[in-house]
């Protein structure tokens, strides 16, 4: 009989196990996957999940979730596009305002943010489920993209911008740098911070959490703010690699995130999870997708074998939970 402590360690490092035994199998089945140029691929393709996903586990350690956060990265990249394209122009005051990298970049977080804080508002301030909320900001947040880009791409931004998301430092994709200080920083709140310990209280009892005298609508509104920034993120690492903003950028990726979560362990509940973990799960999603192309499978199925994983994955945490 399998000893309780036995148990506990199989299950705490289970998707660190997943990902040993995926890369395994699809190294025997394919042999460019262990070389060096796919595994730099595999990281940057990542990337871009990871800080899309560490965002949505903050928020889903508080119970909630985020369906507006591939709309959020679309409308945060065409803001950082068209601030360094076309500025800000004023006819009435004959006044051009020009951005640099960094000022662009400053306003597409700060885009990315007041997004996911109205999100936070609906929330918290008309008690809106977080479902309902972050579906009607999807629809929101990529009509706003449609709008700002009149439905066409907005390209040529410039050498120095498209390093952020095809260049290299120290011989790591930048957007690897990139994912590492979001998670970092993500790392520290969680575990070191005064707000880490209120999500996670949040998540666990809501009503407890009250009863202690937590703001529970402002650390809401904090979480959702970041959940949008780091969507935004994630923006302008898409629009830097293909040194264009795409009206239609983002669709799907919340379903990513959400699946990066689940199969990291975190919680659909909230109150129980990691950012490790997350990593974990989006480097799962990454490593399959990418074993799946270079195995030729037709991407339709590429879909149901992620269904499967996600559905798998909640059946184990469920399963698990059960015998705890």
């Amino acid at each position: 009989m399998t000893s309780p402590l036995s148990y506990n360690a199989v299950r705490k490092f289970q998707s660190l196990l997943a990902l040993v035994a995926l890369c395994f199998v699809l190294s025997l089945l394919s042999e460019p996957f262990l070389t060096a140029e796919n595994g730099l691929n595999v990281l940057r393709q990542v990337s871009v999940n990871i800080c899309i996903a560490t965002g949505m586990t903050l928020i889903i350690l508080t119970g909630g979730i985020d369906l507006s956060v591939g709309s959020i990265l679309a409308f945060s990249g065409a803001i950082i596009a068209g601030l360094l394209k076309y500025g800000i122009r004023i006819p009435s005051a004959d006044l051009f305002i020009g951005f640099t990298i960094l000022g662009a970049v400053l306003g597409s977080l700060i885009v990315g943010a007041i997004l996911g804080w109205f999100n936070g508002f609906a929330i918290t301030k008309f008690k809106i489920p977080p479902f309902v909320a972050t579906l009607a900001m999807l629809s929101i947040a990529r009509g706003l993209t449609m709008l700002y880009t009149q439905g066409k791409p907005i390209s040529d931004l410039g050498n120095h911008f498209a390093f952020i998301g095809t260049g290299s430092f120290i011989g790591l994709p930048v957007p690897v740098w990139i994912a590492a200080v979001v998670v970092l920083a993500s790392v520290f709140i969680t575990t070191k911070t005064k707000l880490g310990r209120y999500i996670y209280a949040i998540g666990g009892n809501e009503t407890a959490a009250k009863f202690s005298g937590i703001r529970i609508k402002r650390i809401k509104l904090i979480v959702y703010s970041l959940g949008g920034a780091m969507a935004a993120v994630g923006g302008i690492i898409i629009t830097s690699r293909l040194n264009s903003a795409q009206p239609d950028a983002g669709i799907s990726y919340e379903l990513d995130a959400i699946a990066a979560v689940v199969i990291g362990g975190t919680s659909l509940n909230g109150g129980k999870g990691t950012i490790w973990g997350t990593v974990i799960g989006a480097v799962i999603i990454g490593v399959l997708n990418n074993g799946l192309v270079l195995l030729n499978v037709s991407p339709f199925w590429q879909q149901v074998v992620k269904g499967f994983v996600i559905l798998l994955a909640v059946a184990i945490d469920k399963l698990g939970d059960k015998k705890e």
